[in-house]
């Protein structure tokens, strides 16, 4: 799957211009964003993307002004885009380090997680990632069914594996992502996590979960919350990030309308994780 990235420059450059513009650019279909110096790198796949779009942007913020740069990013570019640029080994709790096969030092401590990240989303450097594994290192995970939804790399339900999860069932979309999933669990020795190509419609008919974990942006979980509640035990917990504090009253509205209360709230730089049981 081709990718498009756009680059834009931001005058003046702030982290909340940064942060808004990522937002704006989130509803007109951009999947993932990179911080730069003076602005963020945009990314969508090719086939969705419309130059048009750019020159129709609104301007949210009062003498905000841009610019932007437009380039293909072919499939077999990202693992050397990745190794060249951000990722870094992360410690989140200081009780998980991430790292990459590429990395020779990195912390000594509980879980040890290798990705190689690939085209994939998910090295646990973006807030939401973090704040994902942040639930999971705090919640009781043993014996319990996992669903990684929109798995990425696969860096979830590789710790929900590592936690102690009877069995994780992870789900794509984008076969670059499952394929990465399997590759990060046989790095990692991971027997009990399956990675399957798919969306919600996949969950028509399985067995229910104890935790469910969605990691996507917000226009996919307002569409996708109720189909995720019906594959929900009773009791369990539905863990969603991938938008920012600005949506909660809308996602905290369909979990409601599905019977699902809200628990717990995670922000980090405008983003949010929350928890509904």
């Amino acid at each position: 799957m081709e990718y498009t990235k756009v680059t834009f420059a931001l005058a003046p450059y702030t982290q909340d211009n940064s942060d808004i513009m990522a937002a704006i650019l989130g509803e007109k279909g951009f999947e993932s964003f990179v911080d730069t110096a003076n602005g963020l790198e945009a990314y969508i796949q090719s086939s969705q993307f419309d130059a048009a779009v750019l020159d129709m942007l609104p301007h949210p913020v009062s003498n905000l002004s841009y610019s932007c740069t437009i380039e293909t990013v072919p499939d077999q570019n990202w693992n050397e885009y990745w190794e060249k640029n951000y990722f870094q080994p992360i410690v989140i709790n200081n009780r998980c380090v991430v790292r990459s096969p590429f990395h020779d030092e990195f912390p000594d401590i509980q879980y040890r997680i290798t990705i190689m990240p690939k085209m994939a989303f998910g090295t646990g450097h973006h807030e939401t990632t973090s704040m994902m594994m942040e639930y999971i290192l705090e919640h009781d995970i043993a014996g319990k069914r996992i669903l990684d939804m929109g798995c990425g790399t696969g860096i979830l339900g590789i710790l929900a594996s590592m936690r102690g999860a009877r069995e994780v069932i992870a789900i794509d979309n984008d076969h670059w992502c499952t394929e990465n999933t399997v590759e990060n669990c046989r790095m990692n020795s991971i027997l009990n996590m399956t990675a399957i190509l798919g969306n919600a419609e996949t969950l028509d008919g399985v067995d229910k979960f104890d935790i469910i974990l969605a990691n996507i942006n917000r226009n996919i979980l307002l569409k996708d919350i109720p189909k995720y509640k019906k594959v929900l035990n009773n009791g369990g917990m539905l863990v969603v990030s991938g938008f920012y504090d600005n949506d909660i009253e809308r996602i905290d509205a369909v979990c409601d309308a599905s019977q699902m209360g809200r628990k717990k709230l995670k922000t980090a730089d405008s983003w949010v994780a929350v928890a509904y049981e």
